[in-house]
């Protein structure tokens, strides 16, 4: 009989422990970034340099600088640290979204008309999150508006020249955002 109340012992200290990595696992899930191209799983590392605010976002996925920009116009001119203006001007974005995010080359990113199918719409409809578009920008598109964008983020071995940091793309989001012209919904200030 001792045995038995072992065994229903061990196994429910098992089933517990799963519950509680289960649970844990899903927490984390909110941050799992999955690639744009293909859905694989999008490996974003946190860095010794990582800004509180870029620390904060891997964590919660909600992006600081959104709201911020939004409440205060001026950090995205902002000179040190670079504002999301000029990260987007000195990185070559305007090359081919254009110098007023009006869409060039690829798609506008104000969504406020044009003549391509994409100036009134996101490309990817994750990019209606800040999420989204993070995982857009770090790891590159494939190309369905025509064009592929080559992945960003300094931590991915693949990235464009010298890349962007996990804050440097959240500001560069923030400023986009602050830019957003179109008449959807405006998700990423919730």
């Amino acid at each position: 009989m001792l045995g038995f109340k072992s065994v229903k012992a061990a196994l429910l200290i098992s089933m517990l422990s799963f519950i509680g990595v289960l649970a844990s696992s899903q927490a984390n899930a909110a941050c799992s970034f999955v690639s744009t191209i293909n859905g694989s799983p999008l490996a974003i590392k946190a860095t010794a340099t990582d800004t509180p605010q870029a620390k904060e976002f891997l964590e919660t996925c909600n992006n600081p600088y959104t709201k911020a920009y939004a409440a205060d116009a001026s950090l995205i001119t902002q000179k040190t640290p670079k504002g999301g203006k000029a990260l987007f001007g000195y990185n070559g974005c305007s090359g081919c979204h254009g110098g007023k995010l009006e869409g060039v080359m690829a798609p506008s990113l104000r969504k406020d008309g044009g003549q391509g199918a994409f100036d009134t719409k996101w490309v990817y409809a994750k990019n209606a999150t800040d999420k989204g578009m993070f995982e857009t920008i770090s790891g590159g598109s494939a190309g369905v508006s025509g064009g592929v964008m080559s992945p960003w983020n300094i931590t991915l071995a693949d990235h464009v020249g010298d890349g962007l940091s996990t804050d440097e793309i959240l500001r560069l989001i923030a400023y986009i955002r602050t830019e957003y012209r179109g008449d959807g919904e405006k998700t990423w200030m919730k």
